[in-house]
């Protein structure tokens, strides 16, 4: 899973659940317009004092921005078996 691609799109759903433009949102949070288009792609990689500052002015809990959004497990690769111990590949 890509955690700036799933802040992304959570920061995008939360700022457009509020109707916010992002024009705005940059007011209200001190991050440029520009840096939070960038978040919302996946091209920033943000601290953890970054998400609590863009939470606070979202007015939601930090942790709303690295929810998990359902989206990640469609394309995430699956882990491999391991075969037990004592077991060969060959029959």
């Amino acid at each position: 899973m890509d955690m700036r691609k799933l802040v992304g799109r959570n920061l995008a759903r939360l700022r457009q659940a509020q109707k916010l433009t992002q024009e705005e949102l940059a007011m209200r949070s001190g991050f440029s317009q520009q840096y939070l288009s960038d978040m919302e792609r996946g091209l920033k990689n943000p601290t953890i004092i970054t998400l609590y500052e863009i939470a606070l002015a979202l007015s939601v809990s930090h942790v709303a921005l690295v929810e998990p959004d359902g989206m990640a497990e469609e394309t995430a690769p699956q882990p491999k078996q391991r075969r037990a111990a004592g077991t060969s590949r060959i029959k």
